[in-house]
């Protein structure tokens, strides 16, 4: 049985006060959301929600990105994903 959404791709932007991280296209975004983890794949419902600290991963189809972000909030709108943190950096 396929996963809902699996392959399409959606727009990601993550962002720090200081520079953008990475805007591109994915087809997987973890998030560590303030209550724990969000998994979001293209079709995902309208949502914000609280960044925790911890662990962004960002799964394209040229392979793995990976974060490290704290504070901030997710916004999930019509297929594009923004990522706003307090504190980012690339792991």
């Amino acid at each position: 049985m396929a996963v809902p959404g699996s392959g399409r791709t959606f727009t990601v932007s993550v962002i720090s006060p200081e520079r953008k991280l990475f805007e591109g296209q994915a087809t997987f975004v973890v998030v560590p959301a303030f209550d724990g983890e969000l998994g979001i794949l293209y079709g995902h419902a309208p949502l914000m929600a609280l960044l925790g600290k911890g662990a962004l991963r960002v799964e394209t189809t040229a392979g793995t990105r990976r974060f490290r972000v704290s504070g901030g909030f997710v916004q999930v709108v019509d297929n594009e994903v923004s990522i706003a943190s307090e504190q980012a950096e690339e792991a």
